[in-house]
């Protein structure tokens, strides 16, 4: 039996182990541009003034306190309004929790649907903890094909050859981390069909929601009929306040199949005691308030992605898809022959460029020979990133 510390120990977290090597070189003086990391927050974006102001007024009116371990009850309501509003779901503020962001509502969803030698199905490029949290759990995560050359779309014949008597659930991150892809309304419906046909639920990631630059979003939970849905969003990216840690998760279970699921959920969120307090105060006036800031931020991060894909596409060697959400680009890394892996051309371009990128396998085993870069930071700065990275492949193409 592989003991909970060995299981802990395999985790990986490739966004932030690329870290390590960068402060190294800082150490030394030597400045790093660090796209890496998918944090507005350290850049020019911050929470509007509304939530921010709801979050100081919360703590000052002693709002500072345990709150219900599913979340306070006005946040649950102004999640059902706002879901109801941009999903046309028909939910109400019991298939609502409240957790930590939506790592937390992984680790109780996964700990609620897994026993060792089980399964979960991921996209295959996916963000790190949806194969490290499973993992932990003594379970599979089972990767199924994302087209590159189909913007990145689930191929759905793919998910049903994957698909086994262990096999508990379908996971779908869109827009996706790291791809940029959003997903197609045809794509979700034939998924939708293929969780129902084998009785699955779908957990659906939708923390970029408004985050398209094409199109819009079509969540799982909008369109299902029958099969169980579990939609999973939070504060950290549409409202930019990603160092609050707040998430939330709520079911699209009409005919109620997830009800162990979400007894043994709630046990584990009444061991955990309760999402932070005042920072609920503030996303209640998030979801509620205006969303004006949302255009100004859009605009920036439409102007950036463009910029870095033209760059990205005249550089020797390097390949991309355009991405139409989120805020990060998914290269590829066209030629090969002087590196041994994905990792060890990011070392490179680290050490040599001072550009920290995150290295495609550390996405999943379709994200091999690829990297991640955020378009976050304003033009200039990806214009000094993108100036070193081209002078870097040139000469080492040259070489």
């Amino acid at each position: 039996m592989i003991r909970a510390s060995e299981r802990a120990m395999g985790i990986e977290y490739a966004i932030r182990d690329v870290v390590l090597p960068a402060r190294e070189l800082e150490r030394k003086g030597i400045k790093v541009i660090r796209l890496n990391i998918g944090d507005p927050g350290k850049f020019d974006f911050q929470p509007p003034e509304h939530m921010r102001d709801a979050y100081c007024r919360a703590i000052q009116e002693g709002h500072n306190y345990y709150g219900p371990s599913e979340g306070i009850p006005e946040l649950r309501e102004a999640i059902v309004q706002r879901e109801r509003k941009k999903n046309g779901v028909e939910i109400t503020a019991d298939d609502v929790r409240v957790t930590a962001a939506v790592t937390e509502a992984l680790q109780l969803i996964f700990g609620a649907l897994l026993n060792p030698g089980d399964n979960i199905l991921v996209p295959s490029p996916s963000y790190p903890p949806y194969t490290g949290l499973v993992k932990f759990y003594a379970a599979e995560p089972r990767e199924y094909l994302t087209v590159e050359e189909n913007g990145w779309q689930p191929d759905i014949d793919d998910i049903r050859k994957k698909i086994d008597e262990n096999t508990k659930a379908i996971a779908v991150i869109n827009p996706n981390n790291p791809t940029g892809a959003l997903y197609e309304k045809k794509t979700i419906k034939e998924l939708l069909d293929l969780a129902g046909e084998y009785g699955l639920p779908v957990i659906s990631d939708e923390i970029y929601d408004l985050m398209t630059y094409e199109g819009n979003h079509v969540s799982p939970g909008s369109l299902t009929k029958d099969v169980p849905v579990i939609v999973m969003n939070g504060l950290s990216k549409v409202y930019f306040a990603t160092g609050w840690r707040l998430g939330y998760f709520y079911y699209v279970d009409p005919e109620d199949k997830l009800a162990e699921v979400r007894e043994a959920i709630d046990k584990m969120a009444r061991i955990r005691l309760c999402p932070n307090t005042p920072a609920q105060f503030a996303a209640v006036a998030g979801l509620t308030g205006p969303m004006d800031y949302l255009e100004e931020y859009m605009a920036k991060l439409r102007e950036r992605r463009d910029y870095i894909y033209k760059r990205l596409t005249e550089i020797p060697g390097i390949s991309t898809q355009k991405p139409q959400g989120a805020f990060y680009i998914f290269p590829r890394i066209e030629e090969r022959s002087r590196w041994k892996s994905d990792k060890e051309f990011v070392l490179d371009v680290l050490r040599e460029a001072h550009v920290l990128f995150v290295h495609g396998s550390g996405f999943g085993k379709e994200g091999e020979w690829h990297f991640r870069a955020v378009f976050l930071p304003p033009v200039e700065v990806l214009e000094e990133a993108m100036d070193n990275f081209e002078a870097f492949m040139r000469k080492r193409l040259a070489g």
